[in-house]
C-alpha cells in the first residue's frame, strides 16, 4: 500500500500572512505621518524657508536670535533651580515617614495640572503690583511703593517654573531612591564612609539615570513654557 501522504493527500501547510503584523504599525505610521510629522515639516519649511528670510531685516533676525538665547538661559536655569528644589524633596518623601506625608504628596502634584492662566492670576495675587506680599511689606514698613518688585522679571519666570516642574524631579527620583538597595549604603558605611561620601558615591551614582530623566523632561517643559513668559515675563 502507498502511503497516503505519498498519494498526495496530506493538506499542503497554511502559508503565515505577513500582513498582520504590518497592519497595526501601517496605521501608527499612517497616523503619525499625517498628525505629527507632515505639520512639523510645514512649520520647519515656513520658518526656514530661503524666500522668507530673504524678506527679514537685520533687527528682525537680531530680535529673534535675542529670543532664541533667552529661551536656552531660561530654561536651563529653570532647570537647575527645579533640580535644587526637587532634589531634597524627593529625598524627604523616598526616606522619611511623617504625619499628612501621603496628603503632601499628593498637593506637590497640582501645580503641575493647573493652567497657564490660573497660576498667572495667582501669582500675580500673591507677589503681584497690589498682591498680599508687597500690602503686606509695605504696611510692615510704612513704605509708599513695595521694596522690590518680580513682575515682568526673569524672576518671577524663574518662579513660576519651578512651581509648575518641581512635582517631576519629586516624582522621578524619589520613586527611585524608594526602590534602591539599602545593604549598598549599608556596606559603605561599614567599610568607614560617612554619610556625605555614601550620598555623593553611592545614592547619586545609582540616581543618575532619573536625575538626567527629569532634568531633560523639565528643560522641554521650561523650553517650550510660552504661557508663562507671555503672562508673567
Amino acid at each position: 500500500m502507498i502511503p497516503e501522504s505519498a498519494q498526495g493527500g496530506a493538506k499542503p501547510a497554511r502559508k503565515r500572512s505577513f500582513l498582520k503584523p504590518v497592519l497595526p504599525w501601517l496605521g501608527i505610521s499612517i497616523f503619525m505621518g499625517l498628525f505629527f510629522f507632515y505639520p512639523l515639516a510645514r512649520i520647519l519649511w515656513l520658518g526656514l524657508n530661503p524666500a522668507a528670510l530673504n524678506t527679514l531685516d537685520l533687527a528682525s533676525l537680531l530680535l529673534a536670535f535675542h529670543s532664541l538665547l533667552f529661551t536656552f538661559y531660561q530654561a536651563a536655569l529653570s532647570t537647575l533651580l527645579t533640580l535644587i528644589l526637587g532634589l531634597p524633596a524627593a529625598f524627604l518623601f523616598a526616606r522619611y515617614t511623617f504625619h499628612g506625608k501621603s496628603l503632601l504628596r499628593a498637593l506637590t502634584a497640582i501645580p503641575f495640572m493647573l493652567p497657564t492662566v490660573v497660576v498667572a492670576a495667582g501669582f500675580n495675587a500673591l507677589p503681584g503690583p497690589r498682591g498680599w506680599v508687597y500690602l503686606g511689606l509695605m504696611d510692615l514698613f510704612h513704605l509708599q511703593a513695595a521694596p522690590i518688585s518680580i513682575v515682568g522679571t526673569l524672576g518671577m519666570i524663574l518662579l513660576a517654573h519651578v512651581f509648575y516642574n518641581t512635582t517631576i524631579v519629586t516624582r522621578l527620583v524619589g520613586d527611585a531612591l524608594s526602590h534602591l538597595d539599602p545593604r549598598l549604603e549599608q556596606a559603605a558605611r561599614t567599610l568607614g564612609a560617612d554619610q556625605p561620601q555614601v550620598l555623593y558615591r553611592v545614592t547619586l551614582p545609582m540616581l543618575r539615570p532619573s536625575i538626567l530623566a527629569s532634568s531633560v523632561l523639565v528643560l522641554i517643559c521650561d523650553f517650550t513654557s510660552f504661557g508663562v513668559i507671555l503672562l508673567l515675563g
